[in-house]
């Protein structure tokens, strides 16, 4: 089973660029680089609870050095993620859940279960002076999404450049973008930059809806996510035992 997969994996890897192509003429939201809340109506519902998710990631940030970085956690990211300043706070990847993590923030996984298409889901921690170099996605059936939950000041030095176009976050507000653009990030300032980072399922008519359905099956079963989760749950079987000793002497 695992040999065909890979070689699935790989004839679909190899078609990406045509289907690419065609996402366009197929996508229910248009061809944009940034999209509106009114695209994603769910975005509305995440940002009028944005307070009860900051709260949780209070939580999360007091232990922010524990944290995973994301290359940790994904060996791919290493290009653009190879230091301690990006940590990352996973509740699931395809069809990968962190339980523990989601425990954790209960309210912040009550609305993640209400979002269609939701494929990857985490806390995206800055720490002062990252830079993301610029790189862009790879699939064209997938929307990022970002809900600024910690916006350092001056916003103006906590920025994302996509395509042509620079936007800065704001806490309690989405920003909803097709990763496919390059894209580059930098947190100029002294205080850490988090938001709720989000890849939900491109809104596709048949048959390429089909397409992106089985592409997604594909990529959860492949060397790359099963990895991950290897990894993820060794990172969390250290962060629980680092806990411990705090809840005994309480």
């Amino acid at each position: 089973m695992k040999g065909l997969t890979d070689w699935l994996v790989k004839r679909l890897e190899a078609a990406v660029p045509y289907v690419e192509k065609i996402v366009p003429y197929f996508s229910k939201v248009g061809e944009s680089v940034f999209f509106t809340t009114e695209q994603f109506p769910w975005a509305k519902t995440l940002e009028a609870n944005w307070s009860v998710i900051r709260q949780e990631l209070d939580q999360i940030l007091e232990r922010v050095e524990d944290l995973p970085n994301f290359q940790d956690i994904s060996k791919r990211q290493y290009s653009i993620a190879n230091d301690d300043r990006w940590k990352t706070y996973f509740f699931w990847a395809f069809n990968f859940r962190a339980e523990k993590n989601c425990d954790r923030c209960p309210q912040t996984t009550k609305l993640l279960e209400t979002i269609p298409g939701l494929k990857v889901a985490f806390f995206s921690i800055l720490a002062p002076g990252k830079h993301i170099p610029r790189h862009c996605g790879k699939h064209k059936g997938f929307i990022r999404y970002h809900l600024a939950l910690k916006v350092p000041e001056p916003r103006e030095q906590c920025r994302i450049q996509i395509a042509d176009q620079v936007a800065v976050w704001e806490e309690g507000k989405s920003l909803i973008f097709d990763d496919t653009y390059d894209h580059e990030v930098w947190n100029d300032t002294e205080g850490y930059r988090a938001v709720l980072f989000l890849d939900v399922m491109r809104p596709l008519r048949f048959p390429l809806s089909w397409v992106n359905w089985l592409a997604c099956h594909l990529v959860a079963a492949s060397p790359i996510i099963q990895d991950a989760k290897a990894n993820h749950e060794a990172w969390e079987q250290k962060f629980e035992a680092q806990a411990e000793p705090v809840a005994t002497r309480r």
